[in-house]
């Protein structure tokens, strides 16, 4: 595989770009002389189109070496565009130098120069530019022989190449540099979304840090407890104390089971290990989990689930689970679960409440940021949100008259179904 650095990413991608304003420069080139010798006689025709011909090789020759082994540093970069600058100079001392209308396409190396490289050598290369120019005015041999007295043509060839190179310059500089400026944009948004990313996932690293520490240190009391119910159970009164005793042993059992499926999840999210399921078994696993949690809950699940696979884990269950138990809190007399599959390689599932909605901070990104809560640590939803981004899906929120309806879309698996599939 290739590992680029950002120069060389840079100096890649802007290789086509460069192609494209070389063949086009060189085209202009040969086309104003093919136009100017119908009109007059040109003194240096020969060595012009030579030069022609040799910035189309560079033009190739820069694109291949950029596509295929672009440099680490920008100083090669600067000194091809500097080439450009001596080979679009000598064509203009062999074609009239500043007399020349086509003059201000040595600004096309300069734009693509501030860029690409760095702002010394760009700077570096405006003043060899600028002396380019001053050296054209300087010397340069006419474009036509002596002889040829055409001065009107020369005049109207002169105004209308103004024109030509004005209107060709502007839309060189509008596909070229806008376009790398576009690019360098969407760059600049990407970065931005990938530090916003990570800061979140250096949130939920450290609550799973947390839950694992709390979970670690649960572990030691609820033995003592267990210990504790064995010696009251041997001891007097027992009669007495049986079903208090049988109450507390069921809770603390409840708690190991929590515990084991805490360590378990976490385990299973160290492998990265997903598990295909068809989506009813995965809603019947779900209702299970939910009937455990909640066994007088006003569930209402709408059955059968269409067909479909869907790529889970324990974690995704959790999610699924807390956005019930939001559900539950904002709605305790009516909570509806549904899924469905529209055939676009999304399934979604649908948990709908008639409680007091969202706040209006929570409705266009749920579970972007962590909130505050009244009734636990508000990290709930956040979490869920992240668990159901990191299996490629989305969650989205609809507050209606009557009610939240919280939607989470996920990627259809497509391919057969095992018991542990390792994700890409």
């Amino acid at each position: 595989m290739e590992w680029l650095t950002l120069s060389q990413a840079g100096f890649k991608q802007a290789a086509r770009y460069l192609l494209g304003m070389r063949l086009t420069i060189a085209g202009i080139e040969l086309a104003s002389l093919a136009i100017a010798e119908t009109l007059v006689t040109l003194s240096h025709r020969p060595e012009a189109i030579l030069l022609c011909l040799l910035y189309g090789v560079l033009a190739v020759s820069g694109w291949l070496w950029l596509t295929r082994r672009p440099p680490a540093v920008p100083w090669p970069v600067t000194l091809s565009l500097l080439l450009d600058l001596v080979l679009i100079g000598g064509w203009l001392f062999f074609t009239g130098g500043y007399t020349n209308p086509l003059t201000s396409l040595l600004l096309l190396p300069l734009a693509v120069a501030i860029i690409l490289v760095p702002l010394a050598q760009a700077v570096l290369l405006t003043i060899c530019g600028v002396l380019t120019y001053t050296v054209l005015v300087i010397w340069h041999t006419p474009i036509a022989h002596a002889h040829d007295h055409a001065a009107s043509n020369l005049a109207q060839l002169h105004l209308v190449g103004m024109w030509v190179t004005f209107t060709i310059t502007a839309s060189i500089l509008l596909l070229v540099v806008g376009t790398l400026a576009r690019r360098f944009r969407q760059q600049q948004i990407q970065l931005a979304e990938v530090r916003e990313r990570r800061l979140r996932d250096e949130q939920i690293i450290a609550l799973g840090l947390s839950a694992a520490a709390v979970a670690h240190r649960l572990g030691t009391p609820l033995n003592t407890m267990t210990l504790l119910v064995d010696e009251l159970r041997h001891s007097r009164n027992q009669a007495e104390l049986a079903s208090d005793l049988d109450l507390l042993e069921q809770q603390l059992d409840v708690c190991t089971s929590h515990l084991h499926q805490l360590s378990s999840a976490a385990s299973q999210a160290r492998a990265a290990e997903l598990e295909v399921l068809e989506l009813a078994s995965w809603i019947a696993r779900l209702r299970e989990s939910a009937t455990l949690l909640w066994p007088g809950a006003p569930i209402q699940w709408r059955l059968p689930a269409p067909a479909g696979r869907v790529a889970v884990d324990a974690t995704l269950d959790q999610a699924v689970l807390n956005l019930l138990a939001n559900a539950l809190t904002a709605s305790p007399s009516w909570v509806a679960v549904a899924a469905r599959n529209e055939g676009n390689g999304l399934i979604e599932l649908v948990v709908e409440d008639h409680g007091d909605g969202l706040a209006s901070t929570l409705q266009d990104q749920p579970g972007e940021h962590t909130v505050p809560s009244e009734n636990g640590l508000g990290v709930g939803l956040f979490l869920s949100n992240a668990t159901i981004q990191r299996l490629g899906g989305s969650l989205k929120a609809r507050v209606g008259e009557q009610g939240t309806t919280m939607i989470i879309e996920l990627p259809e698996a497509n391919h057969e179904p095992k018991s542990a599939l390792a994700a890409d």
